[in-house]
Parts: C-alpha cells; structure tokens; sequence
C-alpha cells in the first residue's frame, strides 16, 4: 500500500489593483492589493503519474483569485471569505486553505506599508 502524501501549494504574492473598500476614494480611485494562499492537498496520484490532470491546478487557483479580486467589496473580509468558498467549492481535493490579503498604503491618514487579513 503507497503511503499518502500531503503539501502545501502557496501562491505568493499575487498582485492585483481593485476597488475595495469602504471610503468613495477607495472604490473610485482602488489600490494595490497582495495575495498569498495556501492550500494543503494530497499529492500521491501526480506525484506517480507526472500528469497535470492529476494535479491541483495552480493556474486554475491564481484565475479563481482573479476574477474574485475583479468583484467589488466594501470589506476585505468579504472577499477573502468568496475566495475561501469557491476554492472549496471548484477543488474538492484541497484538505486545507489560508488566504491572506494585504491592502498595500491604506487610507488611514498616516504612514502604513499594508493592512492584511488572513483567513484559515
């Protein structure tokens, strides 16, 4: 019997420029925004096949990141939770997922390099 064989897949650092926030500038003017994930995921079958169909698609997780990080939000929280539930949802074979946006130089009235949120 093959033992079963978990990892991590982080996708660091993804860059995007959205329209979230709460204040009128932040949703007329949006900001920079950094995404990392990881997802835990049994890699026993591509690991012995050496084939994509059998792997969880990375390239697939960065366009699902994509697409929700196009959708406007009041609240960083928001997104993060869409993000976590259509993962879940469209690959069934991740164990385990954390997310974590940065909004990089928030308006805050002072000097701050990023405010994040981290979801696990």
């Amino acid at each position: 019997m093959e033992k079963k064989v978990t990892a991590i897949i982080e996708l660091e650092e993804m860059d995007f420029f959205a329209f979230h926030g709460c204040y009128p500038e932040e949703q007329k003017n949006g900001s920079k925004f950094v995404v990392n994930i990881k997802v835990e995921t049994d890699i026993s079958l591509p690991a012995k096949t050496d084939n994509i169909d059998d792997a969880l698609n990375y390239v697939k997780i960065y366009e699902l990141v994509k697409k929700e990080m196009e959708q406007r939000s009041n609240l960083l929280e928001h997104v993060v939770t869409r993000i976590i539930n259509k993962l879940s949802e469209q690959f069934p074979q991740i164990i385990g997922a954390e997310v974590k946006i940065s909004k990089i130089d928030p308006p805050i009235g002072g000097k701050m390099r990023a405010v994040s949120l981290r979801v696990i």
